[in-house]
């Protein structure tokens, strides 16, 4: 079906976000989708915070976004706005480098205050790199993330229920679009 680019926002190497991304892959995955993983922390800092170009790592992460046909973006939520190391990458990549793309934007935070961080800091920029479509998001609370002793990833009910119809809703609009694309030749 669709190449789908999983972009984790989050600095850390223990993160709930990324592990709900990759909860969110084997959904993906199962639905027949080719799901490439992406943790934008493991870029260097300093190509990441002196805009390099020309580094090797983002030549290779610009083309990965160019390769997908879609983007899962998940974010931790800092200040009331997607992180900074997602920034920093959003700001390395072309500004119309989403163009043609559906995408799904996540967020994990600890408080719900910080829920319509998606809507009001994340989906605007998404928008102005051009995305064709961006299908509701989910911004999940932290406490509804457990991590077992054997670093899987356990969604409270509520919350996966939600997580899996958000997914399912991006998955069918990349089915509508890949069908349109072979139609169209």
């Amino acid at each position: 079906m669709a190449t789908i680019l999983s972009v984790s926002g989050s600095p850390s190497a223990t993160s709930r976000t990324a592990r709900l991304l990759r909860h969110l892959d084997d959904r993906l995955t199962a639905q027949g989708h080719e799901v490439i993983p992406f943790d934008v922390r493991t870029l260097p800092a300093e190509a990441l915070l002196g805009a390099d170009f020309r580094h090797p790592e983002i030549i290779r992460a610009t083309a990965l976004v160019e390769r997908a046909d879609a983007l899962v973006v998940g974010t931790p939520v800092y200040k009331a706005a997607y992180s900074g190391l997602l920034k920093s990458l959003l700001d390395l990549l072309p500004q119309y480098a989403l163009a043609g793309k559906t995408v799904l934007p996540l967020a994990t935070g600890g408080s719900t205050a910080h829920v319509l961080a998606i809507d009001y800091a994340l989906r605007p920029v998404l928008s102005s790199m051009g995305a064709t479509h961006i299908v509701p998001g989910w911004f999940t609370l932290d406490k509804d993330l457990t991590v077992g002793d054997d670093g899987s990833l356990l969604v409270a009910p509520g919350s996966a229920e939600a997580l899996a119809q958000v997914t399912d809703l991006f998955s069918a609009a990349l089915g509508g679009r890949t069908a349109r694309l072979a139609a169209t030749g």
